[in-house]
């Protein structure tokens, strides 16, 4: 006989760094349109990994990892190498449906404060 399942509840810590974060892709989907790019997917799910947005400019195709911190100070330590790894191995992933031949591929990062103009790393991850 199968076994009842249970809806899983996220917490409410959880839930409002969701949002949180929901809020920062949204900022920073905002600010690359009117820096000329165009947002191709949001929130893209791998087996290895999910990339927060794919956007494209020219012939570029980012693979973009957005952090969202509730202070400037915070932002030096929002992004580490092992998440870094995870949206490079996403990107790889991901490749083959966003890009088309001749186009460059990077990942970046977009940091987020209140009251700070978004900081967009280009080319964040090199192997």
């Amino acid at each position: 006989m199968p076994r009842p399942t249970r809806k899983h509840t996220p917490s409410p810590k959880r839930q409002s760094a969701e949002a949180s974060g929901r809020r920062g892709e949204r900022l920073a989907g905002w600010w690359l349109r009117l820096k000329g790019w165009r947002i191709l997917a949001r929130r893209v799910r791998t087996p290895a990994g999910e990339v927060d947005l794919v956007a494209k400019k020219g012939n570029l195709v980012a693979f973009i990892e957005v952090k969202l911190r509730k202070t400037a100070a915070e932002l030096d330590f929002a992004i580490d190498e092992r998440r870094l790894t995870r949206v490079a191995a996403a990107a790889e992933y991901l490749m083959p449906s966003y890009a088309e031949a001749g186009d460059d591929i990077r990942v970046d990062v977009i940091l987020i404060a209140p009251g700070v103009r978004p900081r967009h790393i280009e080319n964040a991850w090199l192997p």
